[in-house]
């Protein structure tokens, strides 16, 4: 190697040090300015925190009872006298006890928060299987119809009494269902239904309630007002599909009713699709489909693919906001 060679080789090292030297000191900057930049952050946090000293925790005020509530019972396609693997008339009987020892449970825990000495019990329809609503019917029921309307009446005595002991005022609303209709559909007036016998029933039953009233029309639907709470009761037929629960044909009916087909409602309850759910609609309404206590469905099952969990629901309404202020789907399996 030449002496210019070796001169311009100690140039080119020089200069590689000038720039480390470049680098290293643009990064302890670097790092200065960092590290002043999180003492900056660290010390604005100590001083906010010192200017708002931590506040006393003072021990919980004595709990005061709020507003009054009033229970709302759901009881809706019991189908009495439908015959499954794992559902009968026996075990309607048993699961709808369920329903009501559970319900009255729940009715106890919401009063220590609140007075709750009203229900209102809703039936929805379908109370009766039936025995010639379709075709096959006859080979998948456990009893007559002329058993399951006082079976079933047994049934509704028994919800209207256990809620006459529990609440000082107790209202019964009965709805018709499908599966009430006696003979093939259009032979008679829709309203000539078993369901409303066995209501009617019922109702001669429990004269001796004083603290009971009882809502019956030949109307397809019931209005019901709770103080500022207004719902709707339909049964849930009058929405027609054979593909599962039609959730947009439910929205779009109920909306219609709510522009002022019939009274002014806050919520719509319903059964017949067996699935409980919950539907805004877009008056900020809500639709509360029930579903039902019966399990082990073969038709659901081969044809909608589906099958439900025996549930009823029970709802406890706020009668001066007008609004459901708690909600509960039971189970009953």
């Amino acid at each position: 190697m030449s002496l210019q060679d070796e001169l311009n080789e100690t140039d080119q090292v020089d200069e590689l040090r000038r720039a480390l030297a470049r680098a290293q000191a643009q990064y302890a900057k670097l790092k200065k300015s960092r590290d002043e930049m999180a003492g900056i952050v660290y010390q604005a946090a100590k001083d906010a925190a010192l200017a708002y000293p931590r506040l006393p925790i003072a021990p919980p005020a004595k709990a005061k009872k709020h507003r009054p509530e009033v229970a709302v019972w759901h009881l809706t396609d019991w189908q009495l006298g439908k015959a499954t693997t794992t559902y009968d008339s026996a075990e309607c009987a048993n699961r709808i006890g369920t329903f009501v020892n559970k319900a009255l449970k729940i009715t106890e825990i919401q009063r220590k928060d609140h007075s709750v000495d009203e229900c209102v019990i809703l039936f929805g329809g379908d109370m009766v299987e039936g025995i010639d609503i379709f075709g096959t019917q006859a080979f998948e029921v456990d009893s007559t119809l002329f058993a399951q309307l006082f079976s079933v009446t047994q049934i509704l005595e028994m919800v209207v009494r256990r809620a006459a002991l529990a609440y000082p005022t107790v209202r019964v609303v009965g709805e018709y269902g499908n599966h009430g209709r006696i003979g093939k559909f259009g032979a008679l007036p829709k309203a000539d239904n078993f369901d409303r016998i066995a209501y009617g029933i019922t109702q001669n039953n429990t004269k001796d309630l004083k603290n009971v009233a009882w809502q019956l029309s030949a109307d397809w639907y019931q209005h019901v007002t709770i103080g500022n709470y207004r719902l709707l009761l339909v049964h849930g037929d009058e929405i027609r599909s054979f593909s599962g629960t039609p959730l947009f044909a439910i929205i779009k009916r109920v909306s219609a009713w709510a522009a002022g087909i019939v009274p002014a409602f806050d919520d719509c309850y319903m059964g017949h699709w067996h699935n409980p759910m919950s539907i805004t609609i877009g008056n900020g309404g809500r639709v509360f489909v029930t579903g039902s206590p019966e399990s082990g469905n073969t038709y659901a099952a081969e044809h909608l693919a589906a099958q439900a969990k025996p549930s009823q629901r029970l709802h406890f309404i706020d009668p001066e906001a007008g609004r459901v202020a708690s909600e509960y789907v039971l189970w009953l399996q």
